[in-house]
């Protein structure tokens, strides 16, 4: 489906939000790894440009990051187990059989060109911005590369552009292969 110079415009502000959603997203990640790494006292605590020779500053005990931690892991432990993924490739092959599932393949042209799962369409990651437009958000949506790390940030940013029935294939190529499938 090819986009008209009407969708293409609108298509370019989906890019610049999808960028700024990503920089948002690289923020909180940053602000948990520092609450994390243990800058919490009751509040973050600011952390200088330069380093204060004047104080010897030291990590709180492990103790003092218990809060912190059991309430990553309570949240990390509410999300269904299947909330992103499709983990087995029973289960990617189920979804395709149901005929409401696009699948998208998040490598390169090239590393598609040497193989791929069938079915399957090409949109790179780094292009995915640009073709915002082809993906449908009333459809399931699965991502897959080669690894699973390039699949996981399409499904990130698609979430974060409002596609919430999109989801990741981490077995990746890889897995589907070794399953037999290729």
């Amino acid at each position: 489906m090819k986009p008209s110079l009407l969708h293409r415009s609108s298509h370019t502000a989906l890019g610049a939000s999808l960028r700024a959603s990503l920089a948002a997203l690289l923020g909180g990640l940053v602000i948990t790894l520092v609450l994390l790494m243990g800058y919490v006292s009751g509040a973050l605590a600011a952390v200088p440009l330069e380093p204060d020779t004047s104080q010897q500053q030291t990590l709180p005990e492990p103790q003092q990051l218990a809060p912190v931690q059991s309430a990553v892991d309570q949240y990390l432990a509410s999300i269904p187990a299947d909330f992103y993924t499709l983990k087995t490739v029973a289960a990617l092959k189920s979804a395709l059989a149901s005929g409401r599932t696009v699948l998208i393949d998040v490598r390169q042209p090239s590393e598609y060109r040497t193989g791929h799962i069938p079915g399957a369409i090409n949109i790179p990651l780094r292009e995915l911005d640009r073709h915002l437009g082809e993906i449908p958000a009333d459809q399931d949506v699965v991502l897959y590369c080669s690894t699973g790390y390039r699949s996981a940030m399409g499904v990130m940013a698609l979430q974060l552009q409002g596609f919430n029935r999109v989801r990741g294939f981490p077995p990746s190529l890889a897995g589907w292969q070794a399953a037999g499938e290729a």
